[in-house]
């Protein structure tokens, strides 16, 4: 058996790739704008006066950290069969990612000094005009590479989109590795485009946080 590495094969498949990587780069980028959203709305929800809202949230929150990926996304592609599998990927991967960066947003906003909520009361300021004008544009400013990392292990993840048909980067390797018996080429090459693609990413995300004083 010849076992040379092919790399015919690995020009055969790069549009293939390519192809998956595109969807494999729209799952992330909108399941992160998802995970950014409602993270930050679950660590404002969890700071409500009102054990009606606190409670629930924190369950919920708790549900989703306590579960693995893979398991979210086969039961919601159970539930949700008449669903695009994209869209269910990119939902749930958002929902599982706004679980932990919600806890980032509640320790960027715990970190703001007290002296400004105490400032906000003094000059009167409502709540809405308080969190929106003074406090998250502080907190979301100390947690940005922490969400730009989460970023990354999202980015890293989507393959488990394979498990609900989502013709992502590593579907694709999978799929012209079963029809034409080459596994080793593909997949290196698979590798390698997450590799190029998250490395700069990930010096880009060090460079801010030294910035920003972390």
């Amino acid at each position: 058996m010849n076992q040379s590495f092919q790399w015919d094969a690995v020009g055969d498949a790069f549009p293939l790739l390519l192809e998956g990587f595109r969807v494999t780069l729209l799952a992330t980028v909108l399941g992160t704008l998802v995970a950014a959203v409602l993270g930050l709305a679950v660590a404002v929800a969890g700071r409500a006066p009102s054990r009606f809202v606190t409670v629930p949230v924190k369950a919920l929150t708790e549900f989703v950290r306590s579960t693995p990926l893979l398991v979210q996304l086969v039961g919601a592609a159970a539930v949700f069969s008449s669903v695009e599998p994209l869209t269910i990927g990119i939902i749930v991967l958002g929902i599982h990612y706004a679980a932990y960066t919600s806890e980032v947003y509640r320790a960027g906003i715990d970190g703001v000094p007290k002296g400004q909520w105490e400032a906000c009361r003094a000059l009167s300021m409502s709540p809405r005009r308080t969190w929106q004008a003074v406090i998250l544009p502080q907190a979301v400013r100390n947690v940005l590479p922490a969400l730009g990392n989460y970023a990354i292990s999202m980015f890293k993840e989507t393959p488990f989109l394979a498990v609900i048909t989502v013709q992502e980067m590593v579907f694709e390797a999978r799929k012209y590795g079963a029809d034409h018996f080459v596994y080793t080429e593909v997949f290196t090459l698979a590798g390698l485009i997450f590799l190029v693609a998250s490395y700069p990413t990930s010096l880009l995300m060090r460079k801010l946080e030294k910035r920003l004083g972390h």
